[in-house]
């Protein structure tokens, strides 16, 4: 396992870095115009007083990225008008295209009548605003090979290809859900795990980052858009959060769960896997980083949830640092030991992740971490060992499907795979 890092605080060696641009990628913005200096404040976004954050990192973010604030994305397309959506593309992306081309007129007029909001046609057209006699073809076509591939991926009851992206991902610069064929240079998102806390501390939150078209259950006090800031300081343009980017229940197209799930849940494990880093929330999506007697007992112990298990990565950040939190600690020995037993036993399970890898074989290692967690449905101890043991196909998953049928297909890809 490699690093685990906090908000710019090495948990090994201690240095610090630029966590503005940390994780960034070369990408089409050479290509574009030279952007402003941006400023997203937590107190603009959520009328929260910054200085009430507990998270500094997630408090404000300022930068020279092309990134647009919630109440500019939110705002609909219909209300800015064409002449008004090709300043705000212009001013954003640092461009000085005009309406005199007419392919880009139609482009815009179109997003009008789909009723779309700004932050949809950013995150759509960004990509591409370099050429754009290429948008509109670019858009279908990739669409069109995504809806193939993720076909050709599921044969029946089995996954035969787990190497393919998420269905969708959350473009942090125009603060939308977008489709993964829309993303730049085809990064692959660096997801977020994280504590799952009990239900009745949670909200079910209705929100326009992905168009209203599910609830997102998030912890009581966290917020998906000091989220955001968080994860921009950390460099992240691109994120895969579950409660976000997988579809939920509740939503408009509820009936579209159970035929998405069969892909997108069983190759979860695959997206966390290959990913550059992971950034963990380990006391709850959003929260600050905590620690008190019994947290780590918890049946919703990040250390103890079967689904985290395959979400651990090759290399992590811990979200959620707070100025005096436990990141910050000092061993009070060179046996790893801290002046609070909560805290030696924390550093203690931190350390124990070095014997997982994304990349190990050890079938029967993973079999006894995964029998000592705990999960809300015992299907998803099985999914998870599908995904850990990375064998060359993987059962699809069915949310109902009895433990029995569960086992069987995962033993029937484990033998070919041994």
């Amino acid at each position: 396992m490699g690093q685990l890092r906090g908000s710019g605080y090495n948990l090994r060696s201690s240095p610090c870095i630029d966590g503005s641009d940390a994780l960034s990628h070369s990408r089409n913005e050479e290509r574009l115009g030279e952007t402003s200096e941006v400023w997203i404040s937590a107190l603009k976004e959520t009328g929260i007083e910054e200085l009430s954050i507990k998270v500094p990192l997630q408090r404000a973010y300022h930068g020279r990225k092309p990134v647009i604030s919630s109440s500019l994305a939110d705002t609909s397309c219909s209300k800015l008008g064409v002449h008004g959506l090709l300043h705000e593309l212009n001013t954003t992306l640092g461009t000085s295209y005009t309406q005199n081309i007419p392919s880009l007129s139609y482009l815009l007029s179109n997003c009008i009548t789909q009723n779309y909001d700004f932050g949809t046609v950013y995150a759509q057209f960004c990509p591409f605003w370099h050429d754009l006699t290429a948008i509109e073809d670019s858009l279908y076509t990739g669409k069109k090979k995504d809806k193939d591939m993720r076909q050709r991926a599921l044969v029946g009851n089995s996954i035969m290809d787990i190497k393919i992206p998420p269905r969708h991902v959350w473009d942090l610069y125009s603060n939308r859900v977008v489709p993964c064929w829309v993303i730049k240079n085809k990064q692959w998102p660096k997801p977020i795990s994280h504590a799952w806390v009990d239900e009745t501390d949670q909200n079910n939150v209705w929100t326009p980052i992905n168009r209203y078209e599910w609830p997102v259950p998030i912890p009581k006090g966290a917020n998906l858009d000091l989220i955001r800031i968080e994860m921009l300081n950390l460099g992240v343009e691109y994120t895969w959060l579950d409660v976000l980017c997988l579809r939920q229940k509740g939503g408009k197209r509820e009936d579209l769960c159970a035929e998405e799930w069969q892909l997108d849940v069983a190759t979860i494990g695959y997206l966390y896997h290959v990913a550059e880093v992971v950034v963990w929330y380990l006391s709850g999506l959003g929260r600050p980083l905590s620690l008190k007697e019994g947290d780590l007992d918890s049946d919703r112990s990040w250390f103890r949830w079967a689904w985290t298990l395959q979400e651990i990565g090759e290399d992590q950040i811990i979200a959620g640092d707070t100025e005096d939190g436990p990141l910050h600690a000092k061993p009070i020995d060179g046996e790893g030991h801290y002046a609070d037993k909560v805290l030696t036993r924390f550093y203690k399970q931190l350390h124990a992740l070095d014997n997982i890898s994304p990349d190990s074989y050890d079938i029967f290692g993973i079999l006894a971490q995964m029998r000592d967690r705990v999960s809300a449905n015992p299907l998803d101890k099985i999914t998870g060992l599908a995904s850990c043991l990375e064998s060359a196909k993987i059962p699809a998953y069915y949310e109902n499907q009895s433990l029995e049928d569960a086992w069987t297909a995962l033993v029937n890809t484990i033998i070919p795979w041994l």
